[in-house]
């Protein structure tokens, strides 16, 4: 197995992402990369030493000061104070996973050879990648148009000795590590602080990360929900397949295909109902689980396309003899798509607590709250509203970022994206997700008990078994809370193939 990740002009996929994060891949500049990187910087020396016109970021001033021309003495003085003056980030600080991730996506954004960067500079950021020395940067302070201007200062400060990093399990100041690894601050040159400000990857690595966790928690809700299905002793009509090929969505027919696999051999489902209709909760499964299985499929596409993209300002092109000034950092694509996948997995999350709150009612032969002794004991009555609480915390998260815009440096940057704000929200979104299904299942392996002796499928037979050796049957009450987080760490643990 290669223990290295060489980044070169190949496709970056959410896959490989995967690859590399869950094999712990150390990276590697390929030697396309490093001519790439190199060829870029000579060009713009040579550039330099060669012209006195004033070019956007490179000897000119930023934002609304980008018509005061610096000198050459001070260009390298110019990115510095750029970096330590944009480092105005505030809030929680990011998850160090996210934050390895905002490192991999930047290295990769600035190795196609149009940010005109110091070789040596992509090869320390690699060298944090490599020995998990993670900069401290907080998640609020971009507005996600003029790139993610504050979180990526504070990724980049690390490299010029300043600002605080994570390492070896705790924080400290960056120098302390830096001199610590035996070397030196970077001297950062002509545009390198904009090429590391400007770009799109603190909501690029947000997202990345939610869909990584939005790919799985898809397909765990089919697996819960097809649980839930056989504790109400629900039908299989409406995912027949004939149903699905007349409107035929592809989340949608997958989605049926999936809870027919799931369900495949199950005595429970091929019992005789007394019951003709199910609720919408469990007959339009396939409806609703398909919409949002399309909406993350769109999402991957974009995210996609930005990961493989340059996103800093301006854009150099050695081959044409251009210096571009333009506006790839604008985060409006990734905004929306931010925004979409957190209605999206809103959407998954509302109709499992429905499924909940179904399961307790008393229905169908179910014991009030799936207790025995109601009255006596509560049992499951307590978990749905908190289930509920979730849910309508996600719906007011779920209120669109994108639609929002502060204008900002003295109205040059007169429409921004909130893009970071959408990414920020979505993962409290999919963390919220987390835990509603987390609950659906504490509901749905109590409600399935009381099927027995009937069985179901052989995989759910075997999946509510797993469970069930993390979070015993309730037969009299207890304190839920720790089976509620007994059910969340079972759900993280669980490993599916994100190429199904």
């Amino acid at each position: 197995m290669e223990h290295s990740h060489y980044i070169s002009s190949e496709v970056l996929t959410l896959e490989t992402l995967q690859e590399i994060i869950s094999e712990h891949k150390t990276l590697a500049l390929s030697e396309e990369a490093k001519v790439n990187i190199q060829q870029c910087r000579d060009y713009l020396d040579q550039k330099m030493a060669s012209n006195e016109t004033p070019i956007y970021g490179i000897n000119t001033g930023f934002g609304s000061l980008c018509n005061v021309k610096i000198s050459n003495e001070n260009l390298s003085k110019l990115q510095e104070n750029l970096v330590k003056s944009h480092a105005c980030g505030t809030g929680e600080e990011v998850p160090q996973e996210i934050v390895k991730l905002m490192l991999l996506l930047k290295i990769q954004s600035l190795s196609y050879g149009n940010s005109g960067v110091q070789l040596q500079t992509v090869e320390r950021l690699i060298d944090f990648y490599n020995n998990d020395i993670l900069p401290v940067i907080y998640n609020q302070g971009s507005l996600g148009a003029s790139g993610d201007l504050a979180p990526l200062a504070h990724l980049s400060l690390p490299l010029i000795g300043e600002g605080e990093v994570n390492y070896e399990g705790f924080r400290q100041p960056s120098g302390k590590v830096i001199e610590k690894m035996g070397w030196k601050p970077i001297v950062l040159q002509s545009k390198e602080g904009l090429a590391l400000l400007n770009g799109t990857q603190f909501m690029s690595a947000y997202g990345c990360y939610v869909l990584l966790k939005a790919m799985k928690y898809s397909y765990l809700a089919d697996v819960i929900s097809a649980v839930s299905l056989e504790g109400f002793d629900g039908r299989i009509e409406p995912f027949n397949e004939l149903i699905h090929y007349v409107r035929p969505h592809k989340g949608q027919v997958v989605t049926a295909q999936r809870m027919n696999e799931l369900l495949e051999g199950s005595q429970i489902i091929a019992q005789e109902k007394a019951h003709v209709q199910d609720p919408y909760s469990f007959r339009c499964i396939p409806q609703v689980h398909g919409a949002s299985k399309d909406a993350i499929d769109y999402v991957k596409k974009v995210f996609k396309t930005e990961i493989n993209s340059v996103t800093d300002n301006p854009n150099i092109f050695k081959d044409e003899d251009l210096i571009v000034s333009g506006g790839n950092f604008h985060g409006q694509p990734l905004a929306l798509a931010l925004d979409f996948l957190g209605i999206a997995l809103a959407e998954l999350g509302s109709i499992s607590e429905r499924r909940t709150y179904q399961l307790i009612s008393g229905l169908r032969g179910l014991p009030a709250f799936l207790v025995d002794n109601p009255g006596l004991n509560s049992g499951f009555m307590i978990p749905q509203y908190t289930a509920a609480s979730i849910v309508s915390q996600n719906k007011q998260l779920a209120t669109p970022a994108s639609i929002d815009s502060i204008v900002s440096s003295n109205g040059q940057e007169d429409h921004v994206s909130m893009g970071s704000n959408a990414a920020t929200k979505c993962l409290r979104i999919i963390e919220n997700l987390e835990r509603i299904l987390a609950i659906e299942l504490m509901n749905a392996s109590q409600a399935i008990h009381f099927r027995e002796p009937l069985k179901s499928s052989e995989f759910i037979e075997s999946f509510v078994k797993s469970y069930r050796e993390e979070v015993p049957l309730v037969k009299e009450d207890r304190i839920l809370h720790y089976d509620i987080e007994k059910s969340v760490a079972f759900l993280d643990s669980f490993m599916i193939d994100l190429e199904e």
